[in-house]
């Protein structure tokens, strides 16, 4: 091990942005936008996510999926003026570091740390669930789909399936790429058939329930409520969520500056499109109803494909299970990336214990920090399973406040850090104030409201804390929700690790490493790498000493 692992030097960085040893000139446009799509996974994401959102607004799912971009496209554009300002891999972290200062930067840090975590394992979960019907379609043999609901079964082939991807996201962005691209093209290509062999049962009189596409599909207006269009758009943020993931690898990509983005464009784009195209597909076939094939039926909403593509695709529904295993295990794998690199940053930058900061001579890549990423994953999977047997559907809705809390942060650190050169062109005011700005504020807002919605235990699944009364059909009719617990809970043991930390090493809390700063065009940030990658601004780290 001694042989195969560098640390970074014992002396913090001080003064901006600096190298930590990872792999240099690795990812173009292409290869990021193709590990974006995956980390996006949309098989995965619209198995998990599209029940849970037809059972907030129903047929206004489209507008909900419109709504839920738009903030993350205004978002999206300050990521990339950030990106290009200063590419560093801790992003969010550091990022919120140099606009507000340690404290807050921490938070935006851990917040992304915990999405993803808190995805890892729901990932894996769906993974498993369709290893297990993908083996019941194949043997014929139905009982083998149950094997899922053993739990100690179902904690050890996931387990499995996060040890794998840990090992892959290991080997570098290299070995990532070239596991991501067969499967991408699979999981995009069996969506499109799924998508038009709906369109063809609906148009032969074949649907379950079939309905016309109007245009009140695509009006949030005809929405039940406010508090229902608040929790479908936080859902539907985590429907998108996954595309930063190509920016926290900008310290490997060809050009640090911009490839980052045009990738994190690229991504948002193509997966905005498979989305709607989907999504429609299954409402026109299936309707939003209760009962039978509908989308609205509960027992459908926890894996959607699952019911409806055998109906729609008969023999070849196996490719929609194929897709979806495939999407899991990919994304699992891709989505590694993005927490491993931000404790990467933050213990480098000693934010956290500088253990973190390891890296792999060998690879080029974060190793302690993926190697707790999948333990911490693993485990929280574990928790969230003995307490709901509806943990999929809790950790989704947990999962989308957390987005919108670390997004929203970012956007607003993009306002404040440009602050300078708001009005240096019109360009700069919309990129760098009114779109960041509008994006941050409605993510926070919807942060906000979602929480307090999610007190109720009627939120989610309906599992809840500290309940005692319960409905016939197990629903908790008292104590707090599950999902309010699982993401303020997560939040609060931010603040704890933060404080320990600061006690333990306060020179960042000082502000000694990542200084706030501010956008000057005339005095621009010495300490940020060059836009090839090949860290020789001023600043740039020690070299790295070897264990």
């Amino acid at each position: 091990m001694t042989r195969s692992i560098e640390r970074t030097a014992e002396a913090a960085p001080k003064g901006g942005v600096t190298r930590k040893g990872l792999g240099i000139g690795k990812v173009g446009v292409i290869g990021g936008a193709i590990i974006g799509v995956s980390a996006v996974a949309p098989a995965y994401t619209l198995t998990s996510g599209l029940g849970p959102v037809v059972a907030e607004v129903g047929l206004q799912v489209p507008a909900v999926l419109l709504i839920g971009f738009v903030p993350m496209l205004f978002v999206l554009f300050g990521y990339r003026e950030l990106n290009a300002a200063m590419p560093d891999s801790g992003t969010s972290f550091t990022w919120a570091t140099r606009a507000f200062g340690p404290w807050i930067g921490w938070m935006a840090g851990w917040g992304l740390v915990a999405s993803t975590i808190l995805v890892l394992s729901n990932l894996a979960a769906v993974a498993v669930d369709f290893l297990f019907i993908l083996l019941a379609q194949v043997t014929g043999d139905d009982s083998l789909a149950d094997l899922t609901g053993i739990l100690w079964l179902n904690l050890l082939i996931t387990g499995l399936f996060v040890a794998g991807a840990a090992w892959i996201s290991y080997r570098g962005v290299d070995a990532t790429k070239k596991v991501q691209i067969g499967l991408v093209v699979f999981q995009v290509g069996a969506l499109v058939w799924y998508a038009i062999a709906a369109f063809v049962a609906v148009g032969q009189g074949n649907g379950f329930d079939p309905q016309p596409v109007t245009a009140d599909w695509f009006n949030p207006l005809a929405a039940s409520s406010l508090s229902a269009m608040s929790a479908g758009v936080s859902l539907a943020i985590f429907l998108f969520w996954g595309w930063d993931t190509v920016v926290t690898m900008n310290e490997e990509a060809k050009d640090p500056k911009r490839t980052p983005g045009r990738a994190a464009i690229v991504t948002i784009v193509v997966t905005m499109a498979l989305y709607l195209l989907v999504t429609i597909a299954t409402l026109a076939y299936a309707g939003v109803g209760e009962t039978g094939l509908g989308a609205g039926n509960p027992e459908n909403q926890e894996s959607i494909f699952a019911v409806l593509a055998e109906p729609i695709m008969g023999p070849f529904a196996i490719l929609i299970s194929i897709a979806i295993l495939l999407s899991s295990a990919a994304s699992l794998q891709s989505t590694m990336i993005s927490p491993s690199r931000t404790i990467l940053a933050m213990g480098h930058y000693g934010a956290m214990p500088r253990t973190f900061s390891t890296v792999s001579s060998r690879f080029r890549s974060p190793s302690v920090a993926t190697l707790a990423s999948a333990i911490t994953a693993m485990a929280l999977y574990a928790v969230m399973k003995v307490l709901s047997e509806n943990a999929l559907w809790d950790t989704i809705s947990a999962l989308g406040m957390m987005v919108c809390f670390y997004y929203g942060i970012t956007g607003l650190a993009a306002v404040w850090f440009f602050r300078r050169s708001w009005f240096r062109s019109v360009r700069s005011a919309l990129t760098r104030l009114v779109l960041p700005l509008l994006g941050g504020v409605a993510l926070l807002a919807l942060f906000c409201k979602t929480a307090i919605d999610s007190i109720d235990p009627a939120y989610g699944s309906g599992s809840a804390i500290f309940a005692t009364r319960w409905d016939a059909d197990g629903m908790a009719q008292d104590g707090v929700g599950l999902v309010f617990v699982a993401s303020i809970g997560i939040l609060v043991l931010g603040v704890v690790l933060m404080l320990l930390q600061a006690r333990r090493a306060p020179a960042f809390f000082r502000g000694e490493v990542l200084p706030v700063a501010v956008d000057d065009p005339d005095a621009p940030d010495t300490a940020v790498l060059d836009a090839q990658g090949a860290g020789t601004a001023a600043g740039d780290d020690e070299p790295m000493a070897r264990v």
